[in-house]
């Protein structure tokens, strides 16, 4: 159970309404975004946020949802691994058990070459950072992203790993305690 009062769907007034409404067509509002309704005005943020990368002209739903499952992997934020792989599902680009190997694998993704190195390149940000040079970025330019696509996937991928922490920190998972 929470340690933070969420706010109920039925209560949610202002950008916290706004939010959950967002979430009306999946027929839930997914725990964390329930998590940042205790901070209406940080919750506006990440609709805000939610709403730009839904509509990126460059990054696709299918790879965003893999950079979320691998980052959220890392982190070992299950309930986000899960969502993940079922939006894969929903948008047709992975069941579950290619999901899995994916999890496994993540060199091996079912994306397009470009995507894939995209993939890899916020990967290899968010768990080594110091690690990253001039030729990864170079590299991705090659193959056509520019740098604001960079920093947008990288930034996205390093979202999850602050909705990780919080979500084990405030215990979202049911059943998790201290």
């Amino acid at each position: 159970m929470a340690i933070i009062k969420l706010v109920p769907p039925e209560q949610a007034q202002g950008q916290v309404k706004e939010a959950y409404d967002m979430f009306a067509p999946m027929g839930m509002i997914p725990a964390p975004m329930q998590m940042y309704s205790s901070s209406p005005a940080w919750m506006g943020v990440r609709t805000q946020l939610m709403g730009y990368y839904m509509q990126h002209p460059s990054l696709s739903a299918g790879l965003l949802a893999l950079i979320r499952m691998l980052v959220a992997e890392e982190l070992k934020y299950y309930y986000c691994i899960s969502l993940n792989t079922g939006l894969l599902k929903t948008l047709g680009i992975a069941d579950e058990d290619a999901a899995a190997k994916v999890l496994a694998d993540p060199a091996n993704p079912p994306l397009e070459a470009k995507d894939k190195a995209m993939l890899l390149f916020v990967l290899k940000a968010v768990k080594t950072p110091d690690e990253v040079c001039s030729e990864d970025t170079q590299k991705l330019r090659d193959l056509g992203w520019s740098d604001g696509d960079i920093i947008d996937a990288t930034a996205h991928g390093a979202s999850m790993v602050t909705d990780g922490i919080l979500f084990k920190a405030f215990k979202m998972d049911e059943g998790q305690s201290c």
